[in-house]
């Protein structure tokens, strides 16, 4: 496991923000994720909570726009912002388009030819971030919760549901693209392929242009018989982390009670 090079670190309500870099043997480029480190981990060790940010984003936007500090601060949980994407990587056309390629990774494993190298999210979310992130800070291993914004919901339902067990709780904050929608259809074919089976595994202007299919998450769940609460928000177009950060504190509290439960 490579080292890790502290690129910032700011103090905030007692504790400190911090971003790192370091170099991925998944991803094969050098990786930037964020920590915030409560007063608490000063002397003891915490439960982590992992943030996935969404399409365009990176560790940045949820650190400066998502106010979770101040709650992590006082609950003693270390909050860690990976990136959304692998970048530097010299693909041709990685940064062609917002919605594919740097920027929106989607969180899975490529698997086509072009972006397999590369773009896999996946497993550098779920193990090489993990390892990373236990090994150089105070966490508590089997106490972790994973949540994400967009995108990045979609993408922490996948770590979660494909690794039972893993995380103590998973939460979405605003709605995700599936792979039976145009958004999700570009990004899903690009990076897996085209045989859609190897998929499987209220003003929001993308749900009100059917971008977005909440309900068929609520169904699956039903059918499962798992348990799921689907809360919608009064917001305007295009609700982003600056909208987020008014519903930051009510997520977070969740996470602390079944992380510390």
């Amino acid at each position: 496991m490579g080292s890790i090079e502290e690129k910032s670190s700011n103090k905030m309500f007692g504790g400190l923000q911090k971003v790192y870099t370091h170099d991925s043997s998944e991803c094969k480029t050098k990786m930037t994720f964020g920590v915030f480190l409560p007063p608490r981990a000063e002397n003891e060790s915490c439960p982590v909570l992992y943030f996935l940010s969404g399409l365009t984003c990176t560790e940045q936007n949820v650190i400066t726009k998502g106010g979770a500090q101040r709650v992590a601060a006082e609950l003693g949980i270390i909050v860690v912002a990976p990136d959304t994407s692998p970048r530097g990587c010299n693909i041709d056309g990685e940064d062609d388009s917002y919605d594919f390629g740097s920027g929106a990774g989607f969180y899975v494993d490529a698997t086509t030819d072009k972006w397999k190298s590369n773009y896999r999210m996946y497993s550098y979310v779920t193990e090489e971030l993990l390892s990373v992130v236990n090994a150089n800070f105070p966490t508590q291993p089997d106490r972790i919760s994973i949540f994400g914004h967009s995108m990045g919901g979609h993408g922490a339902l996948i770590c979660a549901l494909k690794n039972p067990g893993l995380y103590r709780s998973v939460l979405h904050l605003l709605l995700s693209v599936t792979y039976e929608v145009s958004l999700g259809d570009k990004a899903f074919s690009g990076y897996l392929g085209a045989d859609r089976e190897s998929w499987k595994g209220k003003k929001d202007n993308f749900y009100v242009d059917k971008q977005l299919l909440p309900e068929n998450l609520v169904a699956a769940c039903t059918e499962s018989k798992m348990e799921v609460v689907m809360r919608m928000q009064e917001v305007g177009l295009r609700p982003q982390l600056f909208f987020i950060a008014t519903f930051m504190e009510d997520h977070i509290r969740h996470h602390a009670r079944l992380l510390n439960a």
